[in-house]
C-alpha cells in the first residue's frame, strides 16, 4: 500500500459540496491500494502510522505518535498515488488495485486504525472529492509497504 500522510491542525473532505468527513488535530492519510496488497498490508500500515513519532512533545521535538496525542485520522482514497510517470507525459495507473479490491483494502485500512483506538473519518471511495487541510509544520511523509 502507499500512503501520503500529512500532520494537520484540521482537515475535511466534501463530496458535491457536502462535508462527509472532518477531523481536528491528527493526520490526513491519502491511501492507495496496490495490485499485490493484502489485509496484512493494511494492518501493518495502520500499526506503523499510528506509532510514527511525528507530533511535538513538550520540548517541541517530534517525539509523540498519533496514539500519544489522541489525534484523529481522515482517510481518503487516492488511486493516483499509483501513478507511473516513467513513460511519456500521461501517468499510468495499472499498478493500482482493481476498484472492488481497492475499496475493500481502503475500508480494511480505516477499520484497522479504528481497532487501534484512533477516531477515523473517511472520504468516499471513487468519488470526486474536495479535501481541505491546515497543514501543521508542514510534516508530510510518504510510506510504501513494498519498501
Amino acid at each position: 500500500m502507499r500512503a501520503l500522510i500529512q500532520r494537520v491542525k484540521s482537515a475535511n473532505v466534501q463530496v458535491n459540496g457536502e462535508r462527509i468527513g472532518a477531523i481536528d488535530e491528527g493526520l490526513l492519510i491519502l491511501i492507495c491500494a496496490m495490485s499485490a496488497d493484502t489485509k496484512d498490508d493494511t494492518d501493518r500500515l495502520a500499526n506503523k502510522i499510528s506509532k510514527l513519532r511525528i507530533f511535538r512533545d513538550e520540548a517541541g521535538r517530534m517525539n509523540k505518535s498519533l496514539l500519544d496525542v489522541g489525534g484523529e485520522a481522515l482517510v481518503v482514497s487516492q488511486f493516483t498515488l499509483a501513478a507511473d510517470t516513467s513513460r511519456g507525459n500521461r501517468p499510468g495507473f495499472s499498478s493500482a488495485a482493481p476498484p472492488d479490491e481497492g475499496r475493500k483494502l481502503y475500508e480494511d485500512f480505516a477499520e484497522a486504525l479504528l481497532s487501534l483506538g484512533i477516531a477515523v473519518a473517511t472520504g468516499e471511495f471513487g468519488a470526486d472529492m474536495d479535501v481541505t487541510l491546515t497543514n501543521d509544520g508542514p510534516v508530510t511523509i510518504w510510506i510504501d509497504t513494498e519498501t
